[in-house]
């Protein structure tokens, strides 16, 4: 079954339990939190305390998607602060190996992201280790963004790739997803769709979750 992963990126703070429980009225499969240092990424998001302020908040899967330098640093951080995934990006850590052998370790299921620039084929040698592989469809940073149809392309690449590896690692995908995007992502292999602003800037958090949930379960 395809998972709907709302993003608190999009989400109200100061109402963020209250705003998690609409998605979780409207179906939620996970809840994703993109975390933002400023660096790897222009923006500025939050770190550890909010993920556990979302682990308090739900039952829910916690999704822990890291665009920041240094990752290595804070991952029992975050691991403690609740993530049951926590995704890194191949263009910032070096070992990348070392990196998802540690998450883990720590207990967590460990992820690998890429940009909308970085072809699959820098996967190919570390895919396996991974239980969940991110391909962003907007360049990482901002919220709100419009999806980028040739990642689709990427999508496919990736299922080849998890075929020929034998493996069964999550597709992952990140940035744009709406009701028009969701649909086309999921034909190309999609198994984890991150949804933020179609879902936490809608009228009805819970009938926009509700929407999105019926064209994965209508098409899966």
């Amino acid at each position: 079954m395809a998972i709907l992963a709302p993003s608190i990126l999009s989400a109200d703070l100061t109402n963020l339990a209250q705003q998690i429980r609409l998605t979780e009225m409207g179906g939620a499969d996970w809840i994703h939190c993109d975390v933002m240092d400023g660096h790897f990424v222009p923006n500025l998001t939050f770190g550890p305390i909010i993920v556990d302020a979302v682990r308090r908040s739900t039952h829910l899967p916690v999704d822990v998607h890291l665009m920041i330098k240094n990752p290595d640093n804070l991952l029992e951080k975050f691991v403690k602060a609740g993530a049951n995934y926590l995704t890194v990006h191949n263009e910032e850590v070096v070992h990348l190996n070392s990196t998802l052998n540690r998450i883990t370790e720590l207990g967590c299921k460990a992820g690998v992201a890429i940009n909308p620039s970085t072809p699959v084929k820098s996967l190919e040698n570390i895919a396996e280790f991974a239980d969940l592989v991110l391909i962003m469809s907007v360049n990482p940073g901002f919220g709100g963004q419009s999806f980028i149809p040739s990642v689709l392309k990427k999508i496919e690449e990736l299922v080849e790739l998890r075929k020929k590896l034998n493996s069964k690692f999550l597709i992952e995908i990140d940035g744009g997803i709406d009701t028009k995007t969701i649909l086309p992502a999921l034909k190309a292999g999609v198994d984890v769709f991150v949804t933020g602003s179609s879902v936490f800037k809608s009228n009805n958090i819970t009938a926009a979750t509700i929407e999105l949930k019926n064209i994965l379960k209508a098409n899966s």
